[in-house]
């Protein structure tokens, strides 16, 4: 029973590291307002080395449309606002030789939908990262079944499984609906 107690566990872990991944993914997405991160794949080259951009300024909102980077060496200015550009984020900074700002443009209805298509297939992502662990402990319970666990245990377990995993797929459909509200508001 304890194997079937572990297979358990295990699989709401990795469903639940799922929808973790999903939420950090989300927030990636753009949705109008200005967020610092929006920033975070950004890497800098950092005397050689390529760093976060984090470990190199502070980026914070100074309101709803704009982001303000603080290099924390000012000799980082230049290549902060270069790698800014060259991550293709449809972002246009500014450097006034102290800080970079950059005024994130307002959603066109065309890029809303883009967008959109992005986040359901975010989702769609996170909802196959759940079947596969879904199959992966049902493969795990058709062994233990076989070394020697108990027919109706067994079927009680793939239940649990599949209510699990059921669970788990309507949170993914909750925060893609919610994410797709904040989208389509203007």
């Amino acid at each position: 029973m304890s194997d079937v107690k572990t297979t358990l566990e295990s699989t709401k872990s990795l469903m639940e590291k799922a929808i973790s991944h999903l939420e950090a993914e989300l927030q990636k997405v753009r949705a109008g307002k200005a967020s610092p991160v929006m920033l975070e794949s950004v890497s800098v080259d950092y005397y050689g080395s390529r760093v976060p951009l984090s470990n190199t300024a502070s980026v914070t909102t100074q309101d709803a449309r704009t982001l303000i980077v603080q290099p924390w060496e000012k000799t980082m200015l230049t290549p902060i606002e270069k790698a800014i550009q060259a991550a293709n984020l449809g972002l246009n900074p500014q450097n006034d030789g102290v800080l970079i700002r950059i005024m994130v443009p307002a959603l066109t209805e065309e890029r809303r939908r883009e967008l959109t298509k992005m986040a359901k297939g975010v989702g769609e992502d996170a909802k196959v990262s759940i079947r596969a662990t879904r199959k992966d402990a049902m493969e795990q319970i058709k062994k233990l079944q076989k070394d020697g666990l108990a027919e109706d245990e067994g079927k009680a377990a793939e239940t649990q499984i599949q209510t699990l995993t059921d669970a788990h797929v309507v949170k993914v459909d909750k925060h893609i609906e919610q994410k797709e509200k904040e989208i389509m508001t203007v």
